[in-house]
């Protein structure tokens, strides 16, 4: 199986659109499983929808949209983005849970 990173765009069976991994990588390593938020074409910018842009993948990460996944379920990396943006996706997905 191919080792996933915080900061990649997978591919996964069964769904047409890409995801972007957002666990740490500590947490991937420590239960083998990861969070995704999907990555949607021609959709507006927002507080919680941040356009990320790979080699040859972007669009727009839909931070509400948290999914844990299990990577036996078929999953394939096909770009990375920048760490940067990793920052600004994982701030956005901070501020999902923090106090008001």
């Amino acid at each position: 199986m191919q080792k996933i990173f915080q900061g990649d765009i997978v591919k996964i069976s069964g769904f047409a659109v890409s995801f972007l991994v957002v666990s740490k990588n500590a947490f991937i390593e420590h239960t083998g499983m990861f969070h995704v938020c999907p990555i949607l074409k021609n959709e507006k910018e927002g507080p919680l929808h941040v356009t990320v842009s790979g080699k040859r993948e972007n669009g727009t990460v839909i931070c509400e949209q948290l999914k844990l996944i299990d990577p036996k379920r078929g999953c394939n990396r096909v770009d990375r983005i920048p760490y940067a943006q990793i920052m600004n996706i994982s701030d956005a997905i901070q501020g999902i849970f923090e106090y008001d």
